[in-house]
């Protein structure tokens, strides 16, 4: 028995020294499968964060406000850019981002901002107002001009759709870091990465207190977390985080990665767009830059770090207000702000502005185009991950301002035929500039959709006619503006065994018309007349010359608009006929920074001169009859009379498109109205796409075209019933603009007089007379 228990004892120990072997050898097994997994995991933290960490998306600016004495630019407009920049009313103007309104002056202290031609200070500005224009700047220096910082309009995101502005920790508001490190981690500065500490306190505050107030995790693995790692929660996952948080403190220093943190925290979503860092967060809640932010606003976002989605303030303002209270209860037991200071930030209204103003939704029309521009000249991967500050032409004031055009006029008009809706376009560019101002893609300018100002290709109608009237004036011994056109039926071979009679809009004929009058009441049968007579090629070159590459037959029914433009074509276009001539080419771009400020591109100005200055006056003179005895009269219901216009109307076949261009010295405007579907409206040029056109201009404020005639026009008197010169005591006789050298001269005398009364009285009386001899 003894040898057995021996024997037993002996087989035991040798197997607890195998064991024993075993479990060293796992041990060591698993000490180098850590150190394995610890040199992996070093090697990742190291290279992201000590390379590029973000794909930072492109960023995007509207025009900077520019102010001058003499500048056209009312009150109202000024104060609505500057609410919408963010600026906060004050008594008076002590630093940038303020604002003070005293009747017709206005303070400001803009904010320092970095353009393509160097940095502009921050610096304080007077500026007084007379009606709709700057009576006078002033400030601190002699200033002749001052900006205002640029709006940002939107971005170009990667796939993630993850956004950020990037902020150096020297950038962050008082009271930021040390309520995000009282909140958060409140022992940072002494951790390595992971806190027993921290964690041990935070479960005897939510134990004591009844409620989630702290979490365990360092703000260290919180930025593991969010930089490195997904969102499952596991022990796996934990594990992971705290090897790589120490692995992070060993390389890098406290304020490395509080910077780090401030830009990476997940703060909120924008639709698709992922609001990250307190930088974009800023701007996204309250329309202003970190820097500005208040100690109750500061409170909010440190308060949303814990659940930006439960804590929205726009969605669930009092929860908000409840967490934001509850970061300035904190802030005042650890001494960072007196208990009088939170009083005062507990009793402040959460500030937030109405929208997520920096959405790329709010002008999708104009984005479509400022990226179909970039794309000719950057890659996507460039656009969505270098940080690039494009700044273009867009003015948010006139934006706003075709936008309501739109949907005013929509919604008055109602809807087409057979109850379908209507749908609108507009593009507004500079006259003298051709750049892009203001885009609005449809009757919802907000909805990121189908573009119908860049992709609606529809026939033009009628807005093809001052190319045919130009045609005929540039032939100065043949045309001038008092040529008698006849404006009777005619019928021509349109295509091959096909022909083609058009009519007037009210299926009447008005015999012999001068020129400028045939186009200012769109007569269609004198245009196709006139049309014939230049030539139909000739017309269709003068259409790509005026800007709008096309590949039309030349066929009569051209001469009456059934090509199809879009309305962002149609603008390239009647921009030439605004600009004396000049070809602009439309453009959304003006210069392109990189992300450290650096200067990268500028798109300049590309004017090419296609007709002389002489024969766009004589057209622009036909067309600034439109507007005041034509069909585009009704304009001046929304306008004052006293602002000269030119413009055409266009209507197509079946009314199914409504379309209106015109322009001032400063502003060219095109709209279109009609169905997606391409169905009957009811509407034509006059009734639909004025309408629209009228509302913007009447709220635009537009600058009267100059009447000045350039070098080569002289003004002589004439007869329009015939074209003939005549005396200006003659009744009927006008004074008119003509080409120097092929103005009429001076006529024998004036035409007599008929007295259309005695005429009928005499036929009366000759009828009279056949009666009785009938009798």
């Amino acid at each position: 028995m003894a040898k057995k228990r021996k024997a037993r004892a002996k087989k035991k120990s040798s197997m607890k020294q195998r064991l024993g072997g075993w479990v060293l050898k796992l041990g060591l097994v698993c000490l180098v499968l850590l150190a394995a997994l610890a040199m992996y995991l070093d090697a990742i933290v190291q290279e992201k964060f000590s390379g590029k960490r973000w794909a930072v998306p492109a960023k995007v600016f509207a025009r900077p406000l520019e102010l001058y004495a003499g500048q056209h630019l009312g009150r109202d407009d000024f104060l609505t850019e500057l609410k919408a920049l963010g600026y906060r009313p004050v008594n008076s103007v002590s630093g940038p981002g303020q604002m003070a309104v005293s009747g017709n002056q206005i303070d400001v202290y803009t904010r320092g901002f970095q353009f393509f031609e160097g940095t502009e200070p921050a610096q304080r500005v007077s500026v007084r107002f007379n009606g709709e224009q700057v009576a006078s700047i002033g400030g601190s220096s002699n200033l002749v001009m001052a900006r205002l910082e640029p709006m940002m309009i939107g971005g170009i995101y990667p796939a993630h759709n993850e956004d950020r502005i990037l902020v150096r920790l020297d950038q962050a508001p008082p009271y930021l870091v040390d309520s995000l490190v009282a909140v958060e981690d409140r022992e940072f500065f002494q951790h390595f990465g992971v806190s027993p500490k921290g964690i041990a306190r935070a479960m005897y505050v939510n134990l004591t207190s009844g409620s989630l107030r702290q979490g365990g995790s360092t703000l260290t693995q919180q930025l593991v977390k969010n930089f490195y790692l997904n969102s499952d929660r596991n022990i796996i996952r934990k594990g992971l985080e705290a090897m790589m948080a120490v692995l992070l403190e060993l390389h890098y220093s406290k304020e490395e990665i509080l910077e780090a943190y401030l830009n990476e925290v997940f703060l909120g979503q924008d639709g698709n767009r992922a609001i990250h860092g307190f930088g974009l967060a800023s701007q996204y809640y309250f329309a202003q830059p970190l820097q500005e932010l208040q100690l109750h606003q500061v409170a909010l976002l440190v308060g949303m770090v814990k659940g930006a989605s439960y804590y929205n303030p726009r969605r669930n303002p009092e929860r908000a207000t409840e967490r934001r209270n509850l970061v300035l209860d904190l802030m005042a037991e650890q001494g960072m702000v007196s208990a009088e200071q939170a009083v005062q930030a507990k009793n402040k209204p959460l500030d937030v502005s109405v929208g997520g103003s920096m959405a790329d939704t709010s002008y999708p029309a104009f984005m479509d185009l400022v990226k179909r521009q970039l794309r000719a000249d950057y890659r996507d991967e460039d656009l969505t991950s270098e940080g690039l500050r494009i700044f273009t032409s867009l003015d948010p004031l006139l934006q706003h301002k075709a936008e309501e055009a739109v949907k005013t006029t929509l919604k008055r008009l109602g809807p087409a035929a057979e109850n379908v809706p209507l749908e609108s376009a507009m593009v507004v560019s500079g006259a003298q500039t051709g750049e892009v101002l203001a885009v609005v893609g449809g009757s919802d300018p907000r909805f990121s959709g189908f573009n119908r100002a860049l992709d609606a290709s529809r026939p033009i109608g009628s807005l093809i006619k001052p190319a045919i009237y130009l045609t005929a004036l540039e032939q100065a011994d043949r045309y001038s503006l008092v040529t008698p056109i006849d404006d009777a039926p005619i019928e021509l071979e349109a295509e091959p065994g096909k022909t083609w009679s058009p009519q007037n809009y009210g299926r009447e004929s008005h015999g012999l018309v001068p020129l400028y009058l045939a186009l200012a009441k769109s007569y269609n049968q004198a245009a196709v007349r006139l049309g014939m007579d230049v030539g139909v090629d000739k017309v269709l070159n003068t259409v790509r010359r005026l800007g709008v590459e096309h590949d039309w037959p030349a066929y009569p029914s051209m001469l009456l608009g059934s090509g199809a433009m879009t309305p962002m074509q149609v603008s390239d276009m009647y921009q030439t006929l605004a600009n004396g001539g000049f070809n602009t080419p439309l453009r959304s771009i003006r210069n392109v920074l990189t992300a450290q400020g650096e200067p990268l591109k500028r798109y300049p100005f590309e004017v090419r001169q296609r007709f002389d200055s002489a024969s766009i006056y004589l057209t622009q003179e036909a067309m600034s009859h439109v507007m005041t005895e034509g069909t585009g009269r009704s304009a001046y219901n929304r306008v004052p009379s006293s602002v000269r216009l030119a413009g055409k109307t266009g209507t197509t076949n079946d009314l199914r498109d409504s379309w209106f261009a015109g322009f001032s010295d400063d502003l060219v405007a095109v709209a279109w109205v009609g169905r997606d579907d391409n169905g009957r409206t009811r509407l034509t040029g006059a009734t639909g796409a004025l309408q629209v056109w009228s509302a913007f201009m009447g709220e635009a404020h537009p600058q009267s075209l100059s009447a000045m005639p350039p070098a080569g026009i002289v003004k002589a008197w004439a007869d329009p019933s015939t074209g003939l010169g005549s005396d200006p005591s003659c009744v009927g006789s006008i004074e008119v603009p003509f080409r120097q050298g092929f103005e009429p001269l001076p006529g024998p005398g004036c035409r007599p007089v008929i007295d259309t009364e005695a005429l009928q009285d005499g036929a009366n009386k000759v009828l009279d007379t056949i009666r009785g001899w009938l009798r």
